[in-house]
């Protein structure tokens, strides 16, 4: 469900670190363990790296860690930060902006929600030092699962142990699902891949796109609550969970299967890269000859076009959001698009880049509406979605919805 770094620091807890990561990947979350050097004197990086099955991040400087800047890499495609346990010193250095090691610099340079679970000495824990750091990151936006009290290791009796495991998984859960999102409960209907128009039994026309950028939309309406249903092109890239799959194949398949369930959704996001042009295949293989072969091709229905004509969305629903994948004038096909479909709003990317758009794992885009033109940064595509349905919530108040 989500993507989760798991940071460990040198508490005698440390330990329940491994029941902790266990049962975050029962409740379907994929793991990533970030240990300080300290925490690895409790506990070894082969015990995470065998429950989680991932690499354990150990050390900033590791030999090639830094060929992909791995920590604002890893900062920018989780879904959450939790420190399970925080000690005081990491929890100062956190409250301080220090970026020594790989789980501070990740700390700060993550826009995820960060949960911490303060382990300690319950002197410490009620250290006026402490207590004002803690202060400090709750007004910033962090959670804090208050340790409980206890026996602890030290011989001590008092407040300052792990917080238990369900608390833990519990302030997980709440931090994931954030504030009450716009699109909790609304229908989103997202398109994703490409189309196929097929020439003959064995070949086709295709084109580059995956996938990815569709589940990754789809995948994050899912996380902020929506029902969404996804009629993907063929592909390679697993479907997000929680969301229902229509398989198409043709651009003509694709326009039945949006039109046949537009009406009803709030929100239509046409990611797909459809054809524009089809053709009729041949019964049979079609034969090598020497000469030129002569392909007739025609124009397929204008999905993104029709859906704007529908009599609903002139009250604004469903709210429509088209891509546009542009190799030149990118802001200029993207404005004509927007106008001529009657979208709300359209995603434009320069496809011609080799770092980002078809078949990768970033993207950068342009936001274009009426009101506005945001643009959103190389990054990694679970991170563009984010923008994107940032976007179209700003636009739902103004939708009438079913």
């Amino acid at each position: 469900m989500a993507e989760i770094a798991l940071g460990i620091t040198g508490g005698i807890s440390a330990y329940k670190a491994v029941e902790i990561a266990r049962a975050l990947q029962q409740a379907g979350h994929a793991v990533t363990a970030v240990m300080t050097r300290s925490a690895r004197r409790f506990i070894t990086p082969l015990t995470l790296e065998a429950i989680t099955g991932r690499e354990v991040v150990t050390d900033l400087w590791s030999p090639g860690r830094n060929v992909d800047i791995e920590h604002i890499a890893l900062a920018s495609r989780i879904d959450l930060l939790i420190v399970a346990p925080a000690t005081a010193n990491t929890i100062a250095r956190f409250a301080q902006g220090h970026a020594d090691d790989f789980l501070t610099a990740m700390f700060l340079a993550t826009r995820a929600p960060v949960v911490l679970a303060p382990a300690m000495n319950s002197q410490m824990y009620t250290h006026p030092a402490v207590t004002h750091n803690l202060a400090l990151l709750r007004e910033r936006g962090a959670v804090i699962v208050d340790p409980g009290s206890g026996y602890l290791a030290c011989g001590w009796v008092g407040q300052g142990r792990l917080a238990e495991l369900d608390q833990i998984l519990a302030a997980v859960g709440d931090a994931l699902r954030g504030p009450a999102s716009p699109l909790a409960g609304r229908r989103v209907l997202v398109t994703a891949g490409p189309t196929y128009e097929d020439i003959d039994p064995v070949r086709f026309i295709g084109n580059r796109a995956s996938g990815r950028m569709g589940f990754a939309v789809a995948a994050e309406a899912v996380r902020r609550g929506a029902r969404v249903t996804v009629i993907s092109g063929p592909s390679r890239v697993p479907a997000p969970s929680g969301t229902e799959v229509v398989p198409v194949r043709s651009a003509a398949d694709m326009h039945a299967a949006v039109l046949a369930r537009a009406g009803d959704a709030d929100v239509v996001i046409m990611a797909a890269a459809v054809a524009d042009y089809t053709l009729d295949p041949a019964a049979q293989k079609i034969a090598k000859a020497d000469g030129p072969l002569v392909l007739t091709l025609r124009r397929t229905r204008d999905i993104l076009a029709d859906v704007g004509a529908l009599p609903s969305r002139a009250h604004g629903h469903p709210v429509l959001v088209g891509f546009a994948a542009e190799t030149h004038d990118l802001l200029a096909h993207a404005r004509g698009k927007l106008e001529r479909k009657k979208a709300d709003l359209i995603v434009a990317n320069d496809v011609s880049r080799t770092d980002a758009g078809f078949d990768v794992d970033q993207n950068a885009v342009t936001l274009i509406s009426a009101n506005d033109v945001i643009d959103v940064p190389l990054q990694p595509k679970a991170q563009v979605a984010r923008a994107i349905l940032d976007r179209i919530e700003r636009l739902l108040p103004a939708a009438s919805h079913a």
